[in-house]
């Protein structure tokens, strides 16, 4: 009989947890179909790992200026990863980056979900367990949103909620970082 057969709790385990924020741009985002909720919720996400000590990587892609002023002010002490690639993982510096966190398990937000998103997503395995935050992530029809989100979780993505992540990071209430936490699903 093998030893180590126990499975892989589907739960998060913060240490092994980086959120990746894709291109929350000042010219992408306008026209992103429901960008204030992607946007608030990126917000959330940012502000939570803060809370929680996770780290942030944040990308921007080429041309489209830099990140809206918000996500600037959320990631102030890390610089943005500048990237031509949609797959972020094509540009060496974001891989370079991943690599020194010695994270298994990336949180992915941004826009647009189709694209950027989605390709990073579906080039992660098996290297990284990837989780897509549904309600953090936008593309410029809902169609495309849809049908990226179906793609991926088809290809073993695994689909979650900006308030799911934060209270399985959590794990339980009572704690001064659940208070903290709270009054960002309020």
């Amino acid at each position: 009989m093998e030893e180590n057969l126990i499975p892989r709790s589907a739960l998060l385990e913060r240490d092994d947890c980086a959120l990746v924020v894709i291109d929350m741009q000042e010219k992408l985002l306008p026209v992103i179909a429901g960008h204030q909720e992607v946007l608030q919720n990126v917000l959330r996400l940012m502000r939570f790992c803060r809370i929680a000590g996770m780290p942030v990587v944040v990308t921007e892609q080429e041309k489209l200026g830099p990140s809206v002023r918000q996500v600037r002010e959320e990631a102030a002490t890390t610089p943005a990863i500048q990237k031509i690639h949609f797959n972020c993982f094509l540009s060496d510096d974001f891989a370079r980056t991943l690599e020194t966190m010695r994270r298994a398990t990336l949180i992915l937000a941004g826009v647009e979900a189709h694209i950027c998103v989605a390709q990073t997503a579906l080039y992660s395995p098996p290297r990284f367990n990837v989780h897509v935050v549904a309600d953090a992530v936008g593309s410029r029809t809902p169609d495309n949103r849809q049908i990226a989100l179906q793609r991926m979780r088809q290809a073993g993505t695994t689909i979650t909620s900006t308030e799911m992540f934060i209270y399985e990071v959590l794990e339980r209430a009572g704690t001064e970082e659940f208070k903290a936490a709270l009054q960002l699903v309020k």
